[in-house]
């Protein structure tokens, strides 16, 4: 990619801007290359085989037979009358492919249901026996993946593109090197800020072009990031936080031997980045598009303007932070409610405790992400427009000037050069008309008039008006009465 598909506002960019952000940038990038080559998983240590002997086919639900369930024990659940009987299942793929097996409906608490016609999911053990396990969903994912894609490109076009491009990289870089390199037993802390900076290099520069905008936008992620990464350390160490809060965190530690708190920490800075290139990326636009509105403004009115937005920004980005953990908390918050237990003894339990870390840090990230981005975008754009009000008149003409500024700035939105009348700009009247095509005329025949077209000229003498005509008496007259 180049300066002509970068997206946004362009502007001219000073060698001083160019040069300051390549020595921060590239020094950046190989450092984080250099990261990824050393803690590449290499392959030689990964989680233990899941079950041997197991496998995972595709059938579907021919029929079902229901049968009334068996009688509950006193103080047990009901069980779901859809959940009791026999399924014939068709086996598509494995050794019994096209065989029919009649299978036992899965039942107990949250049993799914089971009609004629549901594709599923089958378990075959190494006996022969199969279960049925779950509905089959990759059709419905696969529409829901296509119909996401075309949305994003029928909207962002090329932009579009490139985002789904970027969203590629990023699931290739946790598939392939964060969740690989963790399970390995590499530190979960320095695996996740390499796996951090290597996404938001390739994602911010794949979407938005390389432009003064997006290295401001990657200096402020990346300064922020660093931020959110040293607060999460004294936090959790301060609040005694060692990660594990589930079953889940606790299996992991005990089969693997995983550093959960600094899986803990990998998790605070992989899902902070979510929301700081959103936050960096508005701010950087912003400011570049202020600056491209009012040239005259500086550094002080531009970081002013620009972080009365970003204010704006953040109030609403918390509130998404805290609905976020709340709805992927809601069942945990649920149950606490049910047992009825005090607000202060519910706060300081460690999963609730951890979600509350979780949320100040990465709030606290974020705030520092305005100023820190809107400073720099704002220097930069002073710089560049001081810079580009200090080069001499250009002497190509005023033609070609405009075809370099146009290939300089290719924004759907924006105006183009060879747009010279807009569709909503005011429409010259007929007699400007005329006088424009007379003044062409008059140029060509070398007795063009002094000034230009805009030049006000003297309107020509008006004929004079005919008198007008006697006024005639009424045609309606009064008749006389009398002699």
């Amino acid at each position: 990619m180049g300066a002509n598909h970068a997206h946004g506002t362009a502007v001219p960019s000073s060698r001083r801007t160019v040069v300051a952000g390549l020595a921060v940038l590239v020094p950046l990038a190989l450092i984080t290359l250099a990261g990824l080559l050393w803690l590449w998983p290499q392959g030689g240590k990964s989680a233990p085989a899941a079950q041997s002997g197991v496998e995972r086919l595709s059938g579907t639900v021919t029929a079902v037979t229901l049968e009334q369930c068996p009688a509950a024990a006193a103080g047990s659940p009901q069980p779901d009358p859809a959940t009791c009987g026999d399924a014939t299942v068709r086996v598509e793929d494995g050794p019994d492919v096209g065989k029919d097996v009649t299978l036992r409906l899965p039942g107990g608490p949250g049993a799914q249901h089971f009609g004629v016609g549901d594709e599923v999911i089958l378990l075959r053990d190494a006996e022969g026996a199969y279960q049925i396990s779950d509905h089959d969903r990759a059709l419905p994912l696969w529409l829901f993946g296509a119909a996401f894609a075309l949305a994003v490109i029928a909207f962002g076009r090329w932009r579009g593109v490139t985002a789904l491009v970027g969203l590629a990289v990023t699931f290739v870089l946790l598939l392939t090197f964060v969740i690989p390199g963790i399970l390995e037993g590499r530190p979960p802390m320095l695996v996740a800020i390499v796996g951090a900076a290597a996404i938001m290099l390739a994602v911010l520069y794949l979407t938005h072009g390389f432009s003064p905008s997006t290295s401001m936008a990657v200096l402020g992620t990346m300064a922020s990031l660093t931020l959110t990464g040293l607060l999460s350390y004294g936090a959790l160490g301060f609040a005694r936080l060692n990660g594990i809060t589930d079953d889940s965190a606790l299996a992991l530690d005990m089969s693997l031997s995983i550093d959960t708190q600094g899986l803990l920490l990998a998790s605070i800075i992989i899902g902070a980045l979510g929301v700081l290139d959103d936050v960096t990326v508005t701010q950087a636009v912003t400011v570049a598009e202020l600056a491209h509105a009012n040239p005259s403004y500086g550094f002080t009115r531009l970081y002013r303007a620009a972080g009365r937005i970003g204010r704006a920004h953040i109030a609403s980005v918390i509130n998404t932070i805290i609905l976020a953990y709340a709805g992927a908390s809601l069942p945990l918050l649920l149950l606490f409610s049910i047992g009825a237990q005090p607000l202060g003894d519910v706060l300081t339990t460690p999963v609730i405790a951890q979600e509350i870390v979780r949320s100040i840090v990465g709030t606290l990230g974020l705030i520092a992400a305005v100023p820190i981005t809107t400073a720099l975008a704002a220097l930069t754009a002073s710089r560049r427009h001081a810079a580009h009000d200090e080069e001499p008149a250009d002497p190509i003409g005023p033609a070609a000037a405009r075809a370099r500024r146009k290939e300089e700035d290719d924004d759907f939105f924006a105006p183009q050069a060879d747009d010279d009348d807009d569709f909503f700009a005011p429409q010259p009247a007929h007699d400007d008309v005329a006088r424009r095509d007379r003044y062409a005329t008059a140029r060509t025949a070398g007795d063009a008039p002094p000034g230009g077209f805009f030049t006000p000229q003297p309107r020509p003498a008006e004929p004079p008006r005919p008198d007008p005509a006697p006024e005639r008496p009424s045609r309606h007259r009064r008749r006389r009465t009398g002699p």
